[in-house]
């Protein structure tokens, strides 16, 4: 069932938000993206662009913590796939946890910036987001899609969530049951609101121009977006 979607700001989006209550966030973030399969969504998208590739270079815009990078890192080393991982975030905060993350020390580039402003001096083969684009207007997304697709040599890919009431409901149980962040209590429920319906991701990528793009509903209430050029 379809109900509207919010524009109100998640609290992890204003400024002055304390560092220990980012890091209590991002570790219940990584529980939440671990249990319910959100992280599987990622290395699923990811296999689907990387195919036969020999080396494979990965960028993630909007990284946070790294978990999602270092869901790939642990796919790659599995399968002996080589692999230069490259993590984008726009708050120091999160870049300093990231780095700090046993699979990626010394094993990723990270970058301090707004993802729109990044120049690439070679491009990554694949650029993807995981729970990043439900942070933006649908105009803001149009203009992101372009950069990813410019920025990409082999293709992009969208792991977001799927705005429904059960999952607004469920959500927001859990995180009153087991959350110790007021952050995740917050912005949890608020983001499955703030997420998009297979028909909108349609309207979207049909504005950036972009038709040929797969949109796959996941486990649980997430959408798979993958664009191969």
């Amino acid at each position: 069932m379809a109900f509207p979607r919010s524009y109100q700001p998640e609290l992890l989006d204003l400024e002055g938000i304390p560092f220990e209550a980012i890091l209590q966030n991002m570790r219940e973030l990584n529980t939440i993206n671990t249990l319910l399969g959100g992280h599987s969504i990622t290395t699923r998208g990811f296999s689907e662009l990387a195919g036969q590739l020999k080396m494979v270079t990965v960028c993630e815009i909007g990284c946070g913590g790294g978990d999602n990078l270092a869901a790939i890192k642990k796919y790659c080393d599995a399968r002996q796939i080589p692999v230069k991982l490259i993590g984008v975030d726009l708050k120091q905060e999160c870049i300093e946890v990231a780095k700090q993350h046993p699979l990626l020390k010394d094993q990723a580039t990270f970058i301090c910036s707004d993802y729109a402003t990044v120049v690439f001096t070679e491009k990554p083969a694949i650029v993807f987001s995981s729970l990043f684009c439900h942070h933006f207007t649908e105009a803001q997304l149009v203009q992101q899609l372009h950069w990813m697709k410019l920025n990409a040599t082999v293709g992009f890919f969208i792991n977001d969530l799927h705005r429904h009431w059960l999952a607004f409901a469920s959500i927001r149980l859990l995180t009153r049951l087991f959350s110790r962040s007021y952050l995740v209590k917050n912005d949890a429920p608020l983001s499955v609101k703030r997420g998009f319906l297979k028909t909108e991701w349609r309207t979207i990528l049909n504005d950036a121009g972009i038709h040929a793009a797969d949109i796959s509903w996941q486990w649980a209430f997430r959408h798979l977006i993958v664009y191969k050029k």
